[in-house]
């Protein structure tokens, strides 16, 4: 998306009320979002260091939020290889195979639990994409991307992981938590030509209405639905850009 949340999205400070074998769990769910490959605090473009961005000041404030509670997890909401002089470098220098992108060698030191993709992921084609994700050491979810030519989801469309928290008694239990990723369908648009005829997108809320019901059988106490999408007054349509509301 073009709008840039920094602050108020990457601290995201959520606190869901489970129900683990009828103890009660507080979890705090964190997220980062249109990063936009900016790491340092530093505009190059002026050529000075600046307090508006910089995941590196962003680290702190997740730290601390992190030592406020027993239970939390980091996530992920896309937005991240492209946007910043260094995005712009890496796509020129390339990637190939081992290579790992810099903003992974920086989200890998934070512990993130997840991923999801933005539009903006797909701006330098699919290979490049593919080369900078195996640079995480934390799973990717994107469950209405679909591979033109199998028809199934061209990433792992959720997840389920076994989290262990502590309960309000100070007891140890596991949360299965799902994750799921849903971008806009609009990218078939943005990048045509990177997306033409090898992809294809299924709309937000459609997908995820037909992933949650699936992973609530599958175990999951709760479902994390990771949207890079926004929110829209509009009445409801099938392929919204703006899905938020009605998921």
């Amino acid at each position: 998306m073009s709008l840039m949340i920094k602050f108020s999205a990457t601290l995201l400070a959520t606190l869901i009320a489970a129900s683990v074998n009828a103890a009660t769990v507080d979890l705090r769910i964190m997220e980062t979002t249109d990063l936009h490959s900016n790491m340092m605090d530093f505009d190059y473009y002026k050529d000075t260091a600046t307090e508006k961005f910089g995941l590196v000041r962003t680290a702190s404030l997740i730290n601390d939020a992190r030592n406020e509670v027993k239970n939390s997890v980091l996530v992920d909401n896309g937005d991240l290889i492209q946007g910043s002089p260094l995005a712009d470098y890496m796509s020129a220098k390339g990637l190939k195979a081992g290579d790992i992108h810099p903003v992974y060698k920086a989200l890998n030191t934070l512990d993130y639990t997840v991923g999801t993709l933005g539009n903006h992921e797909f701006n330098y084609g699919l290979d490049y994409l593919k080369n900078a994700l195996a640079g995480a050491k934390f799973p990717y979810v994107n469950a209405n991307v679909i591979d033109a030519r199998t028809k199934q989801p061209m990433f792992t469309p959720y997840l389920i992981k076994d989290t262990e928290v502590v309960d309000k008694d100070g007891k140890k239990q596991t949360l299965k938590i799902g994750y799921i990723g849903v971008v806009p369908p609009q990218i078939m648009g943005w990048d045509k030509a990177n997306l033409s005829g090898k992809v294809t997108v299924n709309d937000i809320t459609e997908t995820v209405r037909k992933y949650v019901p699936e992973m609530r059988e599958k175990g999951a106490d709760v479902v994390v639905v990771l949207a890079h999408s926004g929110l829209s007054a509009d009445p409801y349509k099938v392929m919204a850009e703006n899905s938020v509301y009605y998921l």
